[in-house]
Protein backbone atom coordinates (compact mmCIF):
# COMPACT_ATOMS: atom_id res chain seq x y z
CA UNK A 1 0.00 0.00 0.00
CA UNK A 2 2.13 2.39 -1.54
CA UNK A 3 -0.20 5.68 -0.47
CA UNK A 4 -2.02 4.79 2.63
CA UNK A 5 -2.63 6.96 4.50
CA UNK A 6 -2.81 10.02 1.90
CA UNK A 7 -5.53 11.67 0.66
CA UNK A 8 -5.42 12.63 -3.45
CA UNK A 9 -7.96 14.79 -5.17
CA UNK A 10 -8.11 14.41 -9.09
CA UNK A 11 -9.56 16.68 -11.73
CA UNK A 12 -11.54 14.90 -15.03
CA UNK A 13 -12.06 11.58 -13.04
CA UNK A 14 -14.73 10.33 -14.93
CA UNK A 15 -13.14 8.53 -17.77
CA UNK A 16 -9.66 8.33 -19.29
CA UNK A 17 -6.39 8.90 -17.51
CA UNK A 18 -8.25 11.02 -14.52
CA UNK A 19 -9.97 7.87 -13.93
CA UNK A 20 -7.25 5.43 -14.03
CA UNK A 21 -5.41 7.75 -11.82
CA UNK A 22 -8.02 7.20 -9.54
CA UNK A 23 -8.39 3.55 -9.42
CA UNK A 24 -4.78 3.11 -9.09
CA UNK A 25 -3.99 5.49 -6.39
CA UNK A 26 -7.04 3.40 -4.33
CA UNK A 27 -5.72 0.62 -4.83
CA UNK A 28 -2.74 1.65 -3.30
CA UNK A 29 -4.30 2.77 -0.12
CA UNK A 30 -5.11 6.73 -0.82
CA UNK A 31 -8.45 8.03 -0.02
CA UNK A 32 -8.99 9.75 -2.96
CA UNK A 33 -11.54 12.91 -4.66
CA UNK A 34 -12.72 12.06 -8.14
CA UNK A 35 -14.09 15.04 -9.30
CA UNK A 36 -15.61 15.79 -12.78
CA UNK A 37 -18.13 17.94 -14.18
CA UNK A 38 -20.52 15.23 -15.78
CA UNK A 39 -21.99 13.66 -12.89
CA UNK A 40 -23.01 10.81 -14.51
CA UNK A 41 -19.44 9.89 -15.58
CA UNK A 42 -19.35 9.72 -11.81
CA UNK A 43 -21.42 6.78 -11.48
CA UNK A 44 -19.18 4.17 -11.85
CA UNK A 45 -17.65 4.66 -8.28
CA UNK A 46 -20.76 3.63 -6.60
CA UNK A 47 -19.30 0.90 -4.18
CA UNK A 48 -16.00 1.70 -5.18
CA UNK A 49 -13.93 1.45 -1.96
CA UNK A 50 -11.54 4.60 -1.05
CA UNK A 51 -13.22 6.72 -3.82
CA UNK A 52 -15.46 9.63 -3.01
CA UNK A 53 -17.14 11.00 -6.07
CA UNK A 54 -18.21 15.07 -6.33
CA UNK A 55 -19.40 16.87 -9.17
CA UNK A 56 -16.74 19.84 -9.90
CA UNK A 57 -16.37 22.37 -12.65
CA UNK A 58 -12.63 23.27 -12.75
CA UNK A 59 -13.94 26.88 -14.63
CA UNK A 60 -15.25 27.75 -11.68
CA UNK A 61 -12.62 29.47 -9.30
CA UNK A 62 -15.01 29.54 -6.16
CA UNK A 63 -15.98 25.69 -6.40
CA UNK A 64 -12.68 25.07 -6.67
CA UNK A 65 -11.29 26.33 -3.25
CA UNK A 66 -14.70 25.38 -1.34
CA UNK A 67 -13.97 22.26 -2.25
CA UNK A 68 -10.26 21.74 -1.47
CA UNK A 69 -10.30 23.78 1.46
CA UNK A 70 -13.16 21.35 2.58
CA UNK A 71 -11.05 18.26 2.59
CA UNK A 72 -8.79 18.07 6.01
CA UNK A 73 -5.40 17.02 5.20
CA UNK A 74 -4.71 17.28 1.50
CA UNK A 75 -1.76 15.16 0.14
CA UNK A 76 -1.99 14.58 -3.21
CA UNK A 77 -3.41 16.83 -6.16
CA UNK A 78 -4.10 15.68 -10.13
CA UNK A 79 -4.79 18.29 -12.43
CA UNK A 80 -5.99 16.23 -14.58
CA UNK A 81 -8.59 18.20 -16.91
CA UNK A 82 -7.61 19.24 -20.15
CA UNK A 83 -9.52 19.87 -23.87
CA UNK A 84 -7.27 19.13 -26.99
CA UNK A 85 -8.42 21.91 -29.91
CA UNK A 86 -7.17 21.08 -33.59
CA UNK A 87 -5.43 23.20 -36.09
CA UNK A 88 -3.00 25.55 -36.73
CA UNK A 89 -2.73 29.49 -35.74
CA UNK A 90 -4.63 30.33 -38.68
CA UNK A 91 -7.65 28.00 -37.38
CA UNK A 92 -7.19 29.69 -34.22
CA UNK A 93 -9.93 31.61 -33.19
CA UNK A 94 -9.56 33.82 -29.73
CA UNK A 95 -12.64 32.26 -28.22
CA UNK A 96 -10.73 29.04 -28.78
CA UNK A 97 -7.61 30.46 -27.43
CA UNK A 98 -9.42 31.53 -24.15
CA UNK A 99 -11.38 28.05 -23.59
CA UNK A 100 -8.06 26.30 -23.63
CA UNK A 101 -6.00 28.69 -21.81
CA UNK A 102 -8.85 28.76 -19.27
CA UNK A 103 -9.35 25.01 -19.08
CA UNK A 104 -5.56 23.42 -19.45
CA UNK A 105 -3.76 26.33 -17.36
CA UNK A 106 -5.89 28.76 -15.44
CA UNK A 107 -8.03 25.68 -14.23
CA UNK A 108 -4.47 23.94 -12.80
CA UNK A 109 -3.47 27.47 -11.16
CA UNK A 110 -6.68 28.00 -9.65
CA UNK A 111 -6.31 24.51 -7.64
CA UNK A 112 -2.68 24.98 -6.97
CA UNK A 113 -3.22 28.02 -5.16
CA UNK A 114 -6.34 26.78 -3.35
CA UNK A 115 -4.73 23.51 -2.37
CA UNK A 116 -0.77 24.99 -1.32
CA UNK A 117 -1.69 26.55 2.09
CA UNK A 118 -3.24 23.49 3.48
CA UNK A 119 0.01 21.15 1.90
CA UNK A 120 2.11 23.80 3.66
CA UNK A 121 0.40 24.02 6.82
CA UNK A 122 0.60 20.51 6.95
CA UNK A 123 4.20 20.35 5.99
CA UNK A 124 4.04 19.10 2.22
CA UNK A 125 2.52 17.82 -0.80
CA UNK A 126 3.07 16.24 -4.18
CA UNK A 127 1.15 18.14 -7.43
CA UNK A 128 0.79 16.29 -10.35
CA UNK A 129 -0.16 18.33 -13.45
CA UNK A 130 -1.26 17.00 -16.71
CA UNK A 131 1.27 18.37 -19.78
CA UNK A 132 1.87 16.57 -22.82
CA UNK A 133 4.50 15.48 -25.33
CA UNK A 134 2.70 18.45 -27.48
CA UNK A 135 4.16 21.04 -25.52
CA UNK A 136 7.16 22.81 -24.96
CA UNK A 137 8.71 19.12 -25.64
CA UNK A 138 7.71 18.70 -29.06
CA UNK A 139 6.05 20.22 -31.83
CA UNK A 140 2.92 18.31 -33.42
CA UNK A 141 1.38 19.38 -36.65
CA UNK A 142 -2.25 21.07 -36.05
CA UNK A 143 -2.33 21.50 -32.45
CA UNK A 144 -1.38 25.09 -32.21
CA UNK A 145 -3.28 26.44 -29.10
CA UNK A 146 -3.25 22.48 -27.45
CA UNK A 147 0.86 22.52 -27.73
CA UNK A 148 0.73 26.16 -26.41
CA UNK A 149 -1.48 26.22 -23.10
CA UNK A 150 0.22 22.61 -22.43
CA UNK A 151 3.81 24.24 -22.80
CA UNK A 152 2.27 27.05 -20.17
CA UNK A 153 1.45 23.79 -18.09
CA UNK A 154 5.51 22.90 -18.43
CA UNK A 155 6.15 26.46 -17.28
CA UNK A 156 3.50 26.64 -14.50
CA UNK A 157 4.74 23.56 -12.89
CA UNK A 158 8.58 24.30 -13.22
CA UNK A 159 7.57 28.11 -11.23
CA UNK A 160 5.80 26.03 -8.84
CA UNK A 161 8.21 23.97 -7.67
CA UNK A 162 11.05 26.40 -7.53
CA UNK A 163 9.19 28.15 -5.25
CA UNK A 164 8.19 25.75 -2.99
CA UNK A 165 11.02 23.11 -3.61
CA UNK A 166 12.88 23.91 0.22
CA UNK A 167 9.01 23.95 2.04
CA UNK A 168 7.97 20.48 1.56
CA UNK A 169 6.24 20.70 -1.67
CA UNK A 170 6.63 18.80 -4.94
CA UNK A 171 5.25 19.56 -8.15
CA UNK A 172 5.74 17.81 -11.34
CA UNK A 173 3.72 17.09 -14.93
CA UNK A 174 3.22 13.70 -17.01
CA UNK A 175 3.39 14.27 -20.58
CA UNK A 176 1.61 11.20 -22.50
CA UNK A 177 1.54 10.63 -25.57
CA UNK A 178 -1.39 9.66 -27.64
CA UNK A 179 -3.93 7.76 -25.24
CA UNK A 180 -6.69 5.55 -26.01
CA UNK A 181 -9.49 7.21 -24.14
CA UNK A 182 -12.84 8.43 -24.80
CA UNK A 183 -12.06 11.94 -25.70
CA UNK A 184 -9.93 11.11 -28.35
CA UNK A 185 -12.61 8.76 -29.96
CA UNK A 186 -14.58 11.78 -29.88
CA UNK A 187 -11.88 13.71 -31.79
CA UNK A 188 -11.20 10.81 -33.98
CA UNK A 189 -15.51 10.42 -35.05
CA UNK A 190 -15.36 14.05 -35.96
CA UNK A 191 -13.27 13.17 -38.84
CA UNK A 192 -14.79 12.87 -42.12
CA UNK A 193 -12.77 8.85 -42.55
CA UNK A 194 -12.60 8.13 -38.93
CA UNK A 195 -10.91 4.95 -39.64
CA UNK A 196 -8.04 7.22 -41.42
CA UNK A 197 -8.01 9.41 -38.78
CA UNK A 198 -6.74 6.20 -35.88
CA UNK A 199 -4.18 5.13 -38.81
CA UNK A 200 -2.50 8.69 -38.61
CA UNK A 201 -2.96 8.53 -34.77
CA UNK A 202 -1.42 5.61 -34.48
CA UNK A 203 1.39 6.12 -37.15
CA UNK A 204 3.13 9.02 -35.10
CA UNK A 205 3.61 6.60 -32.10
CA UNK A 206 7.14 4.69 -32.29
CA UNK A 207 5.56 1.49 -30.76
CA UNK A 208 3.26 1.00 -33.62
CA UNK A 209 -0.03 1.60 -31.07
CA UNK A 210 -1.77 3.96 -28.77
CA UNK A 211 -1.55 3.81 -25.03
CA UNK A 212 -4.40 2.66 -22.81
CA UNK A 213 -5.15 5.09 -19.69
CA UNK A 214 -4.02 2.26 -17.26
CA UNK A 215 -0.65 2.83 -18.48
CA UNK A 216 -0.23 6.03 -17.65
CA UNK A 217 -1.26 5.80 -14.23
CA UNK A 218 1.51 3.92 -12.55
CA UNK A 219 3.92 7.28 -13.17
CA UNK A 220 1.04 8.94 -11.15
CA UNK A 221 1.12 6.18 -7.96
CA UNK A 222 5.00 7.15 -8.08
CA UNK A 223 4.97 10.87 -8.07
CA UNK A 224 1.94 10.73 -5.47
CA UNK A 225 4.00 8.87 -3.20
CA UNK A 226 7.16 9.15 -1.00
CA UNK A 227 8.95 7.06 -3.58
CA UNK A 228 9.67 10.26 -5.80
CA UNK A 229 10.64 12.27 -2.48
CA UNK A 230 13.70 13.52 -4.48
CA UNK A 231 11.78 14.65 -7.53
CA UNK A 232 10.11 18.03 -8.40
CA UNK A 233 9.95 20.45 -11.29
CA UNK A 234 10.32 17.70 -14.04
CA UNK A 235 8.40 16.91 -16.71
CA UNK A 236 7.83 13.01 -17.08
CA UNK A 237 7.04 11.77 -20.78
CA UNK A 238 5.29 8.60 -20.97
CA UNK A 239 5.11 8.61 -24.85
CA UNK A 240 5.87 5.04 -26.44
CA UNK A 241 8.88 6.95 -27.77
CA UNK A 242 7.71 10.08 -29.16
CA UNK A 243 10.83 12.14 -27.38
CA UNK A 244 13.52 9.81 -28.89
Amino acid sequence: MRLKGKTALVTAAGQGIGRAAVMAMAAEGAQVWATDVNPKLLDSYDGVQNVRAVTLDVLDKAAIGKLITSIPKLDVLFNCAGFVHNGSILDATDADWDFAFNLNVRAQYWAIQAALPGMLAHGGGSIINMASVCSSLKGLPNRFIYGTSKAAVVGLTKSVAADFVAKGIRCNAIAPGTVDTPSLGDRINSYADPAEARRNFIARQPMGRLAQAHEIAPIIVYLASDESVFATGQVFSVDGGMMI
